[in-house]
């Protein structure tokens, strides 16, 4: 097992040392297709693009009052949780938040103050909610990325709208998806760590549970009995406890705050963890990723990781 451990510790420098940057870089402007899927996605690699969305409508028509006129009558998916986490492990239970059905109105009178509540509210509803609960909306961004769909040779699988409180929190977990990230109004701050890193994360198997706010505003942890338990990430990399997760010490997170106007490419399989500046709108865009590719690789360095101690537990 030790020299499990020592080669893939040695394999995660190299990566770093051969192709992976120490930040992530900005590109000027939408790039070619064929040139994106050379130096992009075929490395694995994330980047930000600039200018990205100036031709979108949202950028300027997203504000409140359009907003109340267009959608406000809308009932749409919101997660609520008392502290932000949603799909986070707390203690010995991975919970999940609320879901609530409100008024695309309502959610705006929290964002916005009108409404105090001491509980945290965030629009993160996926399988193409954009399209599904406010398809008033979708003229005002484009159906695809044209340079990421011909990148890929095919249309997005899902495609995405985000509205956060500042309290809520992404906790740190990877996707199978090609992802482009887009913001609309505010800021998006993303904790980055490379598949390569795996060995350093740690992961355990928890019994999953849903918050459930009672009568007097007081949430409680509601089993969801007969549910298969969850694997999932138990360090904040926020505040990393790093007597209990030792090895984190050798991963090398890239940090970086994407603003409005711009797209963050976040390749499939890279571990990540986002906060939001509040009422930040986003719009993102999952493509399914290259299995006979990508897939194949990191699901032997999941495997190696698990032989070496990374393992769920």
């Amino acid at each position: 097992m030790e020299a499990v451990t020592k080669h893939l510790t040695h394999f995660s420098l190299e990566a770093r040392e051969l192709y992976l940057d120490g930040s992530v870089p900005y590109l000027d402007g939408p790039p070619d297709p064929l040139t994106f899927h050379r130096h992009w996605i075929a490395a694995n690699k994330p980047c930000i693009i600039k200018d990205a969305l100036q031709h979108w409508p949202a950028l300027t028509r997203w504000t409140p009052a359009y907003l109340r006129k267009k959608v406000g009558s809308r009932v749409i998916s919101v997660a609520v949780t008392p502290d932000g986490y949603a799909d986070a492990v707390s203690g010995d239970r991975f919970v999940m938040p609320e879901e609530r059905r409100m008024t695309f109105a309502s959610v705006l009178d929290i964002m916005e103050g009108k409404e105090q509540r001491s509980s945290v509210f965030y629009v993160q509803k996926q399988c193409s909610n954009l399209l599904a609960e406010l398809p008033e909306l979708a003229d005002d961004v484009e159906p695809q990325v044209p340079w990421m769909s011909s990148a890929l040779g095919r249309a997005p699988d899902a495609v995405n709208f985000w509205l956060g409180d500042s309290r809520a929190v992404t906790s740190m977990h990877k996707d199978h998806y090609e992802n482009l990230y887009c913001v609309v109004s505010g800021e998006k701050h993303f904790i980055l760590l490379p598949p390569t890193d795996r060995p350093f994360i740690p992961y355990g198997v928890y019994q999953p549970a849903v918050y459930h706010q009672r009568d007097d505003g007081e949430f409680e942890i509601v089993d969801q009995s007969g549910s298969q338990k969850v694997p999932w990430i138990p360090l904040d990399p926020l505040e990393p406890d790093l007597e209990r997760f030792p090895s984190y010490r050798r991963a090398r997170p890239l940090r970086c705050s994407v603003k409005a106007g711009e797209m963050l490419y976040l390749p499939s399989l890279w571990f990540h963890h986002v906060q939001q500046s509040h009422g930040c709108m986003a719009v993102n865009f999952w493509y399914d990723m290259d299995f006979d590719i990508k897939y194949n690789y990191f699901q032997l360095l999941e495997k190696l990781s698990q032989v070496s101690g990374a393992a769920p537990s």
